[in-house]
């Protein structure tokens, strides 16, 4: 068996696999900019609102950060994979871009 994957023939954000006779591009993992294989631990860099901790590429929890990044009144923070959302709390809504009580 040729190894293809030493020709480096996938993309940037790809990592190659290689098979009996052939080989295949893998999507890196979405807290990655760069990889070496599958999985959060093989990242060559992480991807914005990740953190290398323990060899991994790990989501940032925003939320939890000192400084707060919901600012408005009566709004909560959400974190999400690689990112966050401000939302209204409980009991009010958005109405153009303040939370009001409903």
């Amino acid at each position: 068996d040729l190894d293809e994957c030493a020709a480096s023939p996938c993309k940037d954000h790809q990592y190659c696999l290689n098979t009996d006779g052939s080989f295949s591009c893998k999507a890196c993992d979405s807290s990655c900019v760069g990889c070496t294989g599958e999985g959060s631990e093989k990242c060559k860099t992480c991807a914005s609102g990740y953190v290398k901790e323990d060899e991994k590429c790990t989501d940032i929890d925003e939320c939890n950060l000192p400084e707060k990044v919901c600012t408005k009144e009566n709004q909560d923070c959400v974190n999400t994979s690689g990112s966050y959302k401000c939302v209204c709390s409980e009991g009010f809504e958005d109405k153009d871009g303040t939370c009001v009580q409903t």
